[in-house]
């Protein structure tokens, strides 16, 4: 990431300005137009939202006068008002790729079929397009990267995301030739795969948050899908379906993170976890064979070894975006994509007993939550991938409560974007 703020100072001088187009103006979108609002050479010029009062509320906070702020759903008016230095604000997210004024777009949505859109669409119009939308990536993000690539555009993950950060740790690790035994992240909540949007309804209150965003932070779908994002860019993978996820203090990683032979708990090394302790933080658990590095790590106060820790105490979501939106448009290069394919999978497992006839619902939600399997553990299960549930899935016998839910036991009422993708890229590989 070093040299961005000069190149973008330099850009800044010479006149110029990356144009940010974003989808979804709830928290994360927010603090993502604020953040490049205090940035040089960067501007988010577009934004839609279902809701585009919230959009403009955003624009102001940020600092943006109430005359500089232009609604509307017209791409030749929203061309025109961009280039007389206009902050666009429309409910139609089509609009965005088909703009000239546009050069990178992100999508933080968060919701699987809208990123799946906001992606084709912004490689099809050659855009460069950002995603804050994990799980959109792991359901159908290799076909999408080869798309981008393809069409001479990059498809990305975001800065800032666990995803994100633990690639950083492992981009630096994996380039100094360290050994990388394991890549993981805190939990933020404690595990509670039964929780809904009616359970989590009182602490999202207090926090200003979805209910069902944050039952998908509770039932541990948004950390399986992140580190799935993980397992697909390094081709490691879970030692265990659903990892290990235990307790431990920052400290005690370098041990637990080794060979249950040698007193940890692994069955093998260059694995994907998740500790209970050590939020909001990402790491990578590293050696080396060179007995001189060993010697070296010590003298650095990292530890007696042989296992030692990376550890990146914060990682600051949407507001580090800006650095993968430079990254995309100067240099050509993503921070975090699907290098490996669909090497992990995360798949439905059934909140409660589901009933032939029901509809399914979203992440989040009643029906289901999300584990982390290996792609081949998904194919012998015929898994349904949890980035596919919706009100388009419906049962078509009964799933006991905790059963991994399988492409057998449901049927799709309505195709959607996302499932023709999927379709698409299983045909293609």
């Amino acid at each position: 990431m070093l040299g961005f703020n000069r190149r973008l100072a330099a850009l800044e001088k010479e006149g110029g300005c990356i144009r940010v187009g974003l989808v979804g103006a709830g928290q994360m979108g927010r603090g993502l137009i604020s953040q490049i609002e205090g940035m040089k050479g960067m501007s988010v010029v577009i934004t839609a939202d279902l809701f585009p009062d919230n959009v403009k509320a955003a624009y102001r906070k940020a600092g943006i006068p109430e005359a500089r702020i232009t609604e509307t759903e017209d791409i030749d008016k929203a061309d025109k008002a961009i280039a007389s230095g206009h902050y666009v604000v429309t409910r139609h997210a089509e609009l965005l790729p088909q703009l000239t004024n546009v050069d990178v777009i992100v999508d933080a949505t968060g919701m699987p079929e809208i990123g799946a859109k906001v992606a084709w669409e912004a490689i099809r119009h050659k855009k460069h397009i950002v995603m804050l939308n994990v799980e959109a990536d792991v359901t159908i993000g290799p076909l999408l990267m080869q798309q981008a690539k393809e069409a001479g555009v990059v498809y990305t993950g975001s800065a800032g995301d666990e995803p994100g950060a633990i690639m950083e740790l492992y981009d630096f690790a994996d380039a100094l030739g360290f050994e990388i035994i394991a890549l993981g992240k805190g939990k933020n909540n404690a595990l509670n795969v039964h929780a809904n949007p009616d359970s989590a309804r009182a602490e999202a209150a207090l926090k200003g948050a979805s209910p069902k965003m944050l039952a998908s932070f509770q039932d541990g779908t948004k950390t399986m899908v992140e580190m799935t994002a993980v397992a697909n860019a390094t081709g490691f993978v879970p030692d265990r379906p659903g990892m290990h996820g235990r307790k431990a203090k920052l400290a005690e990683l370098p041990g637990l993170f080794s060979l249950a032979e040698k007193g940890g708990m692994l069955n093998r090394t260059k694995i994907v976890d998740y500790v209970d302790g050590v939020a909001p933080g990402v790491f990578a658990i590293i050696s080396s064979s060179m007995p001189e590095v060993h010697d070296t790590m010590k003298y650095l106060k990292m530890g007696e070894g042989p296992h030692y820790v990376l550890y990146r105490p914060y990682h600051l979501t949407s507001l580090e975006t800006p650095l993968s939106i430079a990254r995309a448009y100067f240099q050509q290069e993503a921070t975090i994509a699907p290098y490996c394919g669909l090497v992990a999978e995360t798949v439905a497992v059934a909140k409660m007993r589901l009933k032939p006839g029901e509809a399914m619902d979203g992440i989040g939600g009643f029906s289901a939550y999300g584990t982390i399997v290996t792609a081949a553990d998904k194919r012998e299960r015929n898994a349904l991938p949890i980035g596919l549930i919706g009100s388009n899935i419906r049962l078509k016998r009964e799933v006991e409560q905790g059963a991994v839910i399988t492409l057998d036991d449901i049927e799709i009422t309505e195709q959607s974007t996302i499932h023709r993708l999927r379709e698409q890229m299983e045909k293609e590989s």
